[in-house]
């Protein structure tokens, strides 16, 4: 049984149209004489009547006070993948092609129990190898698992985070050994950086696995990085295509370390705040640093950077998480340092609330048994990231000096930078993001003037 994924996005099944240039995809992986197993995202996307942030507000509308519970949000956004699958079954059964719709589930999807950002845990595909022996394809739900029987919660339906059609599609092909995943989008491929914000954006052939993932992890929208990272670990050919395209599409296989240098691309991630921690101790920047880790580890909330200088760490979270990061922070007693009396630090956000009043006059009542700090934490919510991914970065003198210098020639103001193997970020303005973009496009990729972009943009 030679296995073909197909995965196709909400852009790509929102219409008659676009699901019948679908359905001729599928068509073709059996022509070229493999078996197709499809999955499919939510139809559409926000505003549409069955995308999932419509469906989500449409359960915040009931009362904006009351927070739904976990498992009922997961419920409720499940839904779009769920009548996605349906449709697209239906649309292949009326061209001709019997097709079966199959809920996360229903495919063998199992997961842990963390709502709103499951982990897979094992996936059984019996029945949708039953399903192909049918002579049916079969249509699966994206973005969806159920939590194991066993552990008392009679298989409650979880999702996988933003992005997790991507993972299913790729967690499916390793567990039926296929011989290759296709994620179709509304773009042709993997490309140098966001069309929509850089004009003379390329195609790329081919690009890594380490490559994609970064670039995913860095604010590319194409491809999940825990997608990659499956497929990865399994030696699963991933393709990335459009899906009215009549290019080939981005192949993603092999390891970055067998590349030479070469600038892959560049990415962004807008809606960015940034914290700045201003400290009045150096020794004890690690323990702070530490305690951070805990505290967004705690939350499952991710971090973009993490710089600053002796005298202060900068921290860049999504602008969406800022509100439970600032809340945790504000008021946070962090004991650090030794000697007599004992040193322990007080957080101040801000844009905090009253928290660290009350924190302060508390630990006023014991005064001579420690040392008070205030650990004053400034907030700037307007930022985005910016990133180059490249491979042998370390390996490149001069790198992070050039992409600094194509900055400050654009007049675009650097905040903090921090970098990796794969990629050198910098943390702009949000109102600079295209501008930052377009130039370090130009300086890296397509090294031509293709036009001055106005500050900005």
């Amino acid at each position: 049984m030679r296995v073909r994924v197909l995965k196709f996005g909400g852009t790509s099944v929102d219409t008659p149209e676009r699901r019948q240039a679908a359905v001729r995809r599928v068509v073709q992986a059996r022509a070229d004489g493999c078996d197709p197993v499809v999955v499919v995202s939510a139809i559409g996307r926000a505003g549409a009547p069955y995308a999932t942030d419509t469906l989500l507000a449409e359960l915040e509308g009931v009362d904006p006070a009351a927070t739904p519970a976990p498992r009922e949000r997961d419920l409720i956004m499940a839904c779009g993948e769920i009548i996605s699958t349906v449709i697209m079954a239906h649309t292949l059964a009326a061209a001709g092609y019997p097709a079966t719709a199959l809920t996360g589930g229903q495919a063998g999807i199992v997961t842990d129990e963390v709502f709103g950002d499951a982990r897979i845990r094992s996936i059984n595909p019996h029945y949708v190898i039953s399903t192909l022996a049918e002579g049916r394809i079969p249509v699966v739900a994206g973005f969806q698992g159920v939590t194991d029987p066993g552990t008392g919660r009679h298989g409650a339906i979880t999702t996988l985070g933003r992005g997790g059609s991507d993972t299913t599609a790729s967690a499916l092909g390793a567990a039926l050994r296929a011989e290759a995943v296709e994620i179709y989008t509304d773009v042709p491929g993997v490309m140098t950086a966001d069309p929509r914000l850089c004009p003379g954006t390329v195609t790329l052939p081919r690009v890594s696995y380490e490559e994609i993932a970064e670039m995913a992890h860095q604010g590319a929208k194409v491809l999940h990085p825990r997608a990659a990272e499956i497929a990865m670990e399994y030696g699963i050919p991933l393709w990335v295509k459009g899906t009215t395209a009549t290019e080939a599409g981005t192949q993603i296989a092999g390891t970055a370390a067998e590349l030479p240098h070469r600038v892959t691309g560049i990415t962004h991630t807008p809606r960015v705040a940034y914290l700045t921690l201003h400290l009045p101790y150096r020794e004890d920047r690690r323990r702070l640093e530490l305690e951070l880790f805990r505290i967004l580890a705690r939350v499952r909330v991710g971090f973009h950077l993490l710089g600053g200088s002796p005298d202060a760490i900068g921290l860049a979270v999504p602008r969406e998480s800022l509100a439970t990061v600032a809340g945790l922070l504000d008021g946070l007693v962090v004991p650090a340092g030794g000697g007599s009396p004992h040193r322990l630090y007080l957080l101040r956000v801000d844009r905090g609330g009253t928290t660290f009043g009350v924190q302060e006059d508390l630990l006023a009542r014991a005064e001579g048994l420690a040392e008070v700090v205030a650990v004053p934490v400034q907030v700037v919510d307007t930022c985005a990231v910016v990133s180059v991914i490249a491979t042998r970065m370390w390996e490149t003198p001069g790198m992070g000096v050039a992409v600094l210098e194509t900055l400050q020639d654009a007049g675009i103001a650097v905040l903090q930078t921090a970098d990796s193997a794969l990629s050198l970020s910098c943390l702009v303005h949000e109102k600079d993001t295209g501008h930052a973009v377009q130039a370090l496009h130009r300086r890296f990729i397509r090294q031509e003037d293709d036009g001055p972009p106005a500050p900005g943009e």
